[in-house]
């Protein structure tokens, strides 16, 4: 076996030995139940861990992540997560996270050329167009990226309120809220795009007013200049 891997087993050992000595009996309880009250959609980058970004322990989190936090309606993967957390799991809240600098975002803002994953990043490249003319009004690269890995989420946001998942439960009465956030890998630190919705009537209007309050902000931002 490679020392690396190795290395990690040894990680492993010590880490379970060493939740097991701050909460006896740990493991066993967690054996028992999975009841997660939260689905995190992330992106697959391994900068950002949902648990611990959270704070939250093993159990507490259902976790979906792919590259640039993206939701498709014909992604059976997706859809299955989302289906089980719902439907079986009754999570309360679907989280959609993304985060600044996603190499993903950045792909398709400037057409580069990554691989198979290119074919993937389409999604995002769809999400570009539709603003493409307000983007294009940026100067500053990096500002440009961060709004467009903020606009993304509140795009892949939209796409779970309109999956069936999602809408079947709100049809039954069952009570699922789902929430944009973004993280800085500069700080450590979530921060809510208000956009919130808890039924199929509040998605138009919670949709506008999150891109309107979104876009505001940067233009804001321009006019002042970058702190």
């Amino acid at each position: 076996m490679p020392d690396e891997l190795h290395e990690l087993l040894e990680g492993n050992r010590r880490w379970a030995a060493q939740t097991e000595q701050r909460e006896p009996g740990f493991f066993s309880r967690l054996l028992q139940q999975q009841a997660p009250q939260y689905l995190w959609i992330g992106c697959a980058d391994s900068r950002v861990p949902a648990n611990e970004i959270l704070g939250l322990l093993p159990g507490d989190v259902f976790v979906h992540r792919n590259v640039a936090n993206v939701v498709v309606h014909s992604d059976l993967n997706a859809l299955s997560v989302m289906q089980f957390a719902v439907d079986m799991l009754r999570v309360r809240h679907v989280i959609v996270v993304g985060h600044y600098g996603c190499g993903g975002v950045k792909a398709a803002l400037q057409d580069l050329r990554i691989g198979l994953a290119d074919n993937w990043i389409r999604h995002v490249q769809d999400v570009r167009k539709k603003h493409r003319t307000w983007l294009d009004g940026m100067e500053d690269e990096e500002l440009r990226l961060n709004a467009l890995c903020e606009l993304n989420v509140l795009e892949q946001s939209l796409n779970v309120c309109e999956t069936t998942v999602v809408e079947d439960a709100w049809e039954r009465g069952q009570g699922v809220e789902v929430h944009g956030w973004v993280y800085g890998l500069h700080n450590g630190l979530l921060q809510d795009l208000h956009m919130t919705v808890g039924s199929a009537a509040e998605v138009a209007a919670a949709y506008g007013l999150a891109i309107g309050a979104l876009k505001t902000r940067y233009d804001l931002i321009r006019k002042k200049g970058r702190p």
